[in-house]
C-alpha cells in the first residue's frame, strides 16, 4: 500500500462525480461532488477533486447523475397496493358506491390474508425504491408485523401501523368482522406492535386511529394517552371530508381538530394526513400544538382547497404522501410534488391573482425536508448532511428531458420524475443499482403476484358485489 492510501481515511461508500443537490439548511449545491458514507452515515460531501483524501470498500459513478435525499411517503396504505386499477375496472362495469374508503379500501383490506400482505409490502416498497421513496409513513392496515417483514426485506425505512376501528354504527355500513374491535383490544394491540419494533433499526411501529368517525371518544383518549407515554406518533386521517366536519359538529359541536384539541390529543404526537378542509382556527391549532400534516396532491384538490402554502410557510411539519396506488396510480413523490404545484397554482391564482405561489424548489423541500419533519426524524434524513443516516438517491440528468443542466436544483425540482433514480441508498447500504434492486428478486415478487391476485380479487368481489 501506498503511503498516499495509508494517509487516507477509509470509508465504506464513495458516490464520485455527481452535482450534490443537498437541500440542507445553506442550500449547497455542488457540482462535480461526492459523497462518503462511513456505516449508515454520512462523513463528508465536497468535490470529487478532493475525494482522493478516502480510500472506500466501494465506489459508485455519479458521472451525469444528480445526488438527493431520498423521497418520504408521509402518508401510504401497504394493504391498498394490489388493489391498483381494481376500481377503475370495476367502475367501467358498474356504477362505484361512495364513499370509496368505506364501500371499497377497508372491505379490500379486511380480504387479505398475512401472507398477502407481506406481498403487498414487496410490491409497494419495491416500487418506492424504484421511484426514489427510501422512507414512508403506514397509515395503519392489516397485519402490519408482515409490512415491516417486507420492508426489512426489500431494505427500506418506514414506519407501519395497525388500521384501528372500534365503531361503525356512526357510518351506515358494517365494517368487516375481521376490521373491527372492541376498544381494549385495539389499544392492546396498537401498543403490543409499537413495543414489538420500538428495537427496529429501519423500520419502527407508531400508533393509529383510522378517523375519529370510526374510532370512539374513549379509545381516541386512550390512544393520546399512550402516544405520550410511549413518546410515539399516531397516525390518523383527520378533515379529509365534509361527512367528517359535519359528524364532528353534530356529536361534538366543534370541527375536528377543536375537537382533539378539548381532548388532549392534538399534539406533535398526532400526524394528520389529508388536512384539506381546515378551518382558519383549526390552522392556528396546528401552528400552537405542532400536529405534524400530509398533503396527498393527487387526492386533496378533489376534496377541497388544501392550505398547504399556508401551512408550509407557517411552519407546520408537513410533508407529501402518495395516499397509495388508489389515488394516482403511481408511488412517485416527485410526480406528487408536480401535481400539488399546479394544484397551488390554480388555487392561488384564482383567489390572489399571484402566479407562483410555491416554486417546484421549495416543493422538493417539502417532499424531502417537510417530510422528515412530520415523521419525527428530521435529525436523522431529509437533507444530505454531515452525520445524517445516508439516505441518497442518483437521479439520470443526461437525457434530452433534462439538459442543458445550468443549474442541478432546478432540474431535479422541476424536471426529475421517479423513474429516472437509477441508484438507490438507505442507511449507507445500496439497495439498488443502475435500475436493478439488489436486495430482493424482482422476477420472484411477480410470479407470487400472478399467483395471488385472482384469489384476492375473486375474494374481493364477492364481498362488495
Amino acid at each position: 500500500m501506498s503511503e498516499a492510501e495509508n494517509a487516507a481515511e477509509s470509508v465504506d461508500l464513495l458516490i464520485k462525480g455527481c452535482d450534490v443537490v443537498a437541500l440542507d439548511g445553506s442550500n449547497t449545491v455542488q457540482s462535480d461532488g461526492a459523497i462518503a458514507i462511513r456505516g449508515k452515515r454520512i462523513v463528508w460531501i465536497g468535490k470529487a477533486s478532493d475525494a482522493g483524501r478516502f480510500v472506500a470498500r466501494s465506489v459508485v459513478d455519479g458521472s451525469g447523475k444528480i445526488a438527493l435525499p431520498g423521497m418520504i411517503d408521509a402518508h401510504f396504505h401497504t394493504g391498498q397496493q394490489l388493489l391498483r386499477g381494481k376500481l377503475h375496472e370495476i367502475a367501467r362495469r358498474r356504477p362505484l358506491k361512495l364513499p370509496v374508503w368505506k364501500n371499497y379500501l377497508i372491505p379490500f383490506e379486511s380480504c387479505l390474508e398475512p401472507e398477502d400482505v407481506y406481498l403487498s409490502g414487496l410490491v409497494a416498497y419495491t416500487n418506492m425504491i424504484q421511484v426514489g421513496t427510501t422512507c414512508f409513513a403506514e397509515s395503519g392496515g392489516p397485519h402490519p408485523d408482515e409490512m415491516g417483514r417486507a420492508a426489512v426485506d426489500v431494505g427500506i425505512r418506514g414506519f407501519v401501523a395497525l388500521s384501528t376501528v372500534d365503531q361503525s354504527e356512526q357510518i351506515g355500513a358494517d365494517v368487516p368482522a375481521n376490521m373491527l374491535m372492541t376498544r381494549d383490544e385495539a389499544l392492546e394491540r396498537n401498543v403490543a406492535l409499537v413495543n414489538r419494533w420500538k428495537d427496529g433499526d429501519r423500520v419502527k411501529a407508531w400508533l393509529a386511529l383510522r378517523q375519529i368517525i370510526v374510532c370512539s371518544p374513549g379509545l381516541i383518549r386512550d390512544i393520546g394517552a399512550a402516544a405520550r407515554e410511549l413518546d410515539v406518533k399516531i397516525h390518523t386521517h383527520l378533515c379529509e371530508g365534509s361527512y367528517e366536519i359535519d359528524y364532528a359538529l353534530e356529536k361534538f359541536g366543534k370541527r375536528p381538530a377543536e375537537w382533539l384539541d378539548e381532548m388532549g390529543v392534538l399534539s406533535h404526537h398526532l400526524h394528520c394526513a389529508h388536512s384539506v378542509m381546515l378551518s382558519p382556527n383549526e390552522v392556528d391549532l396546528y401552528v400552537k400544538h405542532r400536529p405534524s400534516a400530509c398533503h396527498c396532491a393527487f387526492g386533496n384538490y378533489s376534496i377541497g382547497n388544501p392550505r398547504l402554502v399556508e401551512m408550509w410557510r407557517r411552519g407546520i411539519d408537513i410533508g407529501l404522501g402518495t395516499d397509495g396506488p388508489g389515488a394516482g396510480g403511481t408511488l412517485d413523490i416527485f410526480q406528487v410534488a408536480h401535481t400539488a404545484r399546479v394544484g397551488q397554482q390554480a388555487m392561488n391564482s384564482a383567489l390572489f391573482h399571484q402566479r407562483d405561489p410555491i416554486s417546484a424548489e421549495e416543493l422538493l423541500r417539502v417532499a424531502t425536508n417537510g417530510g422528515a419533519r412530520a415523521l419525527g426524524i428530521q435529525n436523522e434524513i431529509g437533507s444530505l448532511e454531515v452525520g445524517k443516516k445516508a439516505d441518497i438517491l442518483l437521479c439520470d440528468a443526461d437525457s434530452m428531458d433534462h439538459v442543458p443542466v445550468y443549474d442541478p436544483l432546478f432540474v431535479a425540482a422541476a424536471c426529475v420524475v421517479g423513474r429516472d433514480v437509477s441508484t438507490v441508498v438507505v442507511d449507507g447500504e445500496v439497495v439498488m443499482k443502475n435500475r436493478e434492486m439488489l436486495t430482493v428478486d424482482v422476477e420472484a415478487i411477480r410470479a407470487k403476484l400472478k399467483e395471488r391476485l385472482p384469489v384476492i380479487s375473486e375474494r374481493f368481489e364477492r364481498l362488495v358485489g
